[in-house]
């Protein structure tokens, strides 16, 4: 436990995170630069996809030790990869809408120089995060800012959101040792667990609970 809690040196992070770029099959590290600064990442570059850029960032918040990423990475699309705002529209729509966990009635897509906004109201957060999942790899995408708001029919209480994401957690896991605060639609998740399935097991039960919007995933991992 007190080796994986221990503070890592900026070095030993921008080491791992480029280890962690090459060995994720959907970057590009060689054109990806990493600073890192007070466990602060610093991503630039340039990639080929706003999927590459954003599987970049995730590689780096996968780092133990990093405490948040900032993204400079620019997306340079090649020009057979150059699609219309109406053609990446009409894909989008068309994406939404083979989903069947995505109520694609209830959302709105917009489209200005290759940048996609989203718009609408769903139930429940893991359905927010896969439409824009769905998005985010359409080619043609430069950039997504997802403004869906997560609105259950009847809102419960923090503390019944507590409980039950307790119970879920205990019933996938069997570990007690996840710290529950909710606070409105957003639940921070903190304590040790023993594996990183446990953990994104947790942060998985979080994104499913009704009217949780934003989730802050603070566990650490310890055998």
């Amino acid at each position: 436990m007190t080796t994986a809690a221990a503070v890592r040196t900026d070095p030993e992070i921008q080491r791992d995170v480029l280890d962690e770029l090459d060995w994720d099959a959907q970057t590009q590290p060689t054109e990806i630069g990493v600073t890192v600064s007070a466990g602060v990442v610093t991503l630039t570059g340039w990639v080929d996809s706003y999927a590459r850029r954003w599987a970049a960032e995730r590689c780096a918040h996968r780092v133990r030790g990093v405490r948040a990423v900032a993204s400079e990475i620019e997306v340079r699309l090649p020009g057979t990869e150059e699609r219309t705002d109406a053609e990446i529209a009409i894909a989008a729509g068309r994406a939404l809408e083979w989903d069947s966990f995505v109520p694609a009635e209830r959302l709105d897509v917009t489209v200005a120089n290759g940048w996609v906004m989203l718009r609408g109201e769903v139930e429940y957060g893991f359905q927010r995060r896969t439409a824009e999942r769905e998005l985010r790899r359409l080619r043609g995408v430069r950039g997504l800012t997802n403004l869906v708001e997560v609105r259950p029919p009847t809102p419960p209480s923090d503390e019944q959101t507590r409980r039950d994401l307790q119970r879920v957690l205990i019933r996938r896991t069997g570990t007690e040792r996840v710290e529950i605060q909710v606070s409105g639609d957003t639940v921070v998740l903190s304590g040790v667990v023993r594996s990183w399935w446990q953990r994104d097991e947790a942060e998985r039960a979080a994104w499913s609970t009704p009217g949780v919007r934003e989730v802050h995933d603070r566990l650490v991992v310890a055998g």
